[in-house]
């Protein structure tokens, strides 16, 4: 995440008046690195006892009753920006008369880093994180997958060392630029995409089950689901337009409001190896892990005083597949669906005095989660497309719609998700905490086989009758952060997903079996330690302790229910990161 750093102007004042040796007033404008003024600035001065800086319009600030002298007084941005802005501390000497408001100067600009890869107001940058660790329940690395092995999985059989990818951040590079064209106005954009230090192959979640279909479980690799399909910006895509007074707008392939939100709330910064919610998506993407990156979105922010609001809506894009109401059914007399997958969201938020906090809103229709391997929807044993449409039921006939080759088997659902995050900040201490409460059901509009997936993939398996009755996921997390000195931080975090019985008929115990539809729950634990040698490396060390049960422990939700291999994951993880 990169930082803006305020530039404070407007700080000289005249000399107190003898009436006036009770305390006087400072003012001026903050800026931000590009000169440009940023707004809801607050702060304390230490003198005499503690006083809050008032937070002014259009970057204005005000220090009032001030004694002579030097007056160390820190200002901290408290409006809501990607990746949070660097406090800074100044002082205020010779005070001038009371209550006496400086005039705004203009912001003069701003002088180059040399540490920033920028050019013309366009900045490269990237992120190299790679490890060593231990599983003691993983599967063969799999060279498409950017996640490493520290969550319990449901295929993992033996323990083993592996190199870890991507453990406090995803590996890989990106560019952005943020232009004026107008006062107060702003073109900008932003491309990124994560990479798998371990193979140079671009993140890829829907690659890392094609290349295990129609094997045999034992001789599965690490396979996942996820946003990241191989796209050449997987990670972000999009351009807009920014106005310091009424915000800004952005369209393209952009994080959901829930994965800004989770980077921010969570006590793990979203690094796979120690953070569920950051490994797993289906808290970012309100529901379904491939939703934690929207395509054919537009984006909203606005920023006010220490309020912000932000707004997202994502078009229907791609097709929708084909199925036939017919007993007998053929590519040849099947009808083609429309897709439906058009989403939305909102977020509202502020940071008051030492506590931030987030309230997150998300809809998303015709939402895919892929099951691993590409598996028939009525048969554990199969491997290939099921003979069965899932909308109907009704039998398939002759060849499959499509290859199974280069293609995903998955279940739709319609999601609703309602998230609430909040962050405390002491001397050396952060506290964190979070919930999210999502519903599921099966799809208003069912998608067919051949519908598109993630990153250009197709469908030959679909299921849109996967759910008894409403599925319901509870997220909660909790965690502290504790900074040892000004380089090295501990963190320890605590994650769990709990679902409810949905079930039908509700038979879930050992003699009936269990079954994905049953009651269950996730639960990770971590604990690490960061230090940082220099301002763009740093050295980590920690473990991960996960462990499933009911059933979130059913690896296949079909039939009697396949369960997982084994229901817990021991992963203790050392490594490095590098960022430009």
């Amino acid at each position: 995440m990169n930082k803006a750093k305020l530039v404070l102007l407007g700080l000289a004042m005249g000399a107190i008046p003898a009436w006036a040796q009770t305390g006087t007033s400072l003012s001026g404008v903050s800026a931000d690195s590009t000169g440009a003024a940023v707004g809801g600035v607050a702060g304390t001065t230490k003198s005499v006892g503690t006083r809050t800086a008032t937070a002014g319009a259009e970057g204005g600030y005000k220090l009032a009753l001030l004694l002579p002298g030097d007056d160390p007084a820190t200002l901290i941005a408290s409006r809501f920006k990607i990746g949070g802005i660097e406090p800074v501390t100044i002082n205020s000497t010779e005070a001038a008369g009371l209550s006496q408001v400086q005039v705004r100067k203009q912001a003069p600009a701003a002088a180059a880093n040399p540490e920033a890869l920028t050019w013309h107001g366009v900045t490269v940058y990237g992120v190299y994180d790679v490890g060593l660790g231990w599983v003691s329940h993983g599967l063969p690395v799999n060279g498409y997958n950017y996640e490493g092995e520290s969550l319990v999985n449901r295929n993992g059989y033996q323990h083993r060392f592996l190199v870890a990818p991507n453990n406090l951040q995803q590996t890989g590079l990106g560019v952005r630029g943020r232009e004026k064209f107008a006062d107060g106005w702003f073109v900008v954009f932003n491309a990124s995409t994560g990479i798998n230090p371990n193979s140079g192959l671009l993140a890829n979640a829907s690659q890392t089950d094609i290349v295990n279909n129609g094997q045999p479980r034992a001789s599965y690799s690490e396979a996942i689901d996820g946003a990241r399909a191989g796209q050449p910006f997987n990670d972000e895509y999009y351009g807009g337009v920014s106005s310091d007074q009424f915000g800004t707008v952005t369209f393209g392939r952009q994080r959901s409001l829930g994965t800004d939100v989770m980077l921010l709330f969570d006590p793990a910064g979203g690094g796979y190896a120690f953070s569920y919610i950051g490994y797993n998506g289906t808290m970012a993407g309100g529901g379904d892990t491939e939703d934690s990156r929207w395509d054919d979105a537009v984006k909203y922010r606005l920023i006010h005083g220490p309020m912000h609001v932000a707004a997202m809506y994502k078009f229907a894009d791609g097709n929708g597949g084909c199925f036939s109401a017919s007993a007998t059914w053929t590519a040849a007399n099947c009808t083609p669906e429309t897709a439906h997958n058009h989403a939305y969201g909102g977020d509202v938020g502020g940071v008051f005095g030492k506590v931030s906090a987030d309230i997150v809103y998300q809809h998303y229709n015709d939402a895919i989660s892929v099951l691993n391997p590409l598996l028939g929807a009525q048969s554990v044993t199969a491997t290939y497309q099921a003979t069965t449409d899932s909308i109907n039921t009704n039998p398939i006939t002759g060849t499959n719609l499509i290859s199974t080759t280069n293609t995903v088997y998955g279940i739709v659902t319609d999601n609703n998700a309602i998230m609430g995050a909040a962050k405390y900040t002491s001397d050396h201490f952060k506290y964190f905490g979070g919930f999210e409460y999502i519903w599921q059901n099966n799809p208003s509009h069912p998608l067919g086989v051949g519908a598109s997936d993630q990153g250009g993939y197709f469908m030959s398996g679909v299921e849109d009758n996967n759910l008894d009755t409403e599925k319901i996921l509870r997220i909660w997390w909790t965690g502290v952060k504790y900074a040892v000195d000004s380089k090295t931080d501990i963190t320890f975090a605590w994650y769990e997903q709990l679902q409810n019985d949905f079930r039908s008929p509700q038979a879930c115990n050992s003699t009936a079996g269990f079954r994905a539809s049953c009651a269950g729950a996730l639960n990770e634990g971590s604990l690490y330690a960061d230090h940082h040698f220099t301002k763009r490396f740093d050295g980590f060390a920690g473990l991960a302790y996960s462990f499933v049960y009911g059933g979130a422990a059913i690896a296949i939700p079909h039939g009697p229910g396949v369960p997982y291999l084994h229901n817990s994951n021991f992963a203790p993880t050392i490594g490095g990161r590098f960022v430009f």
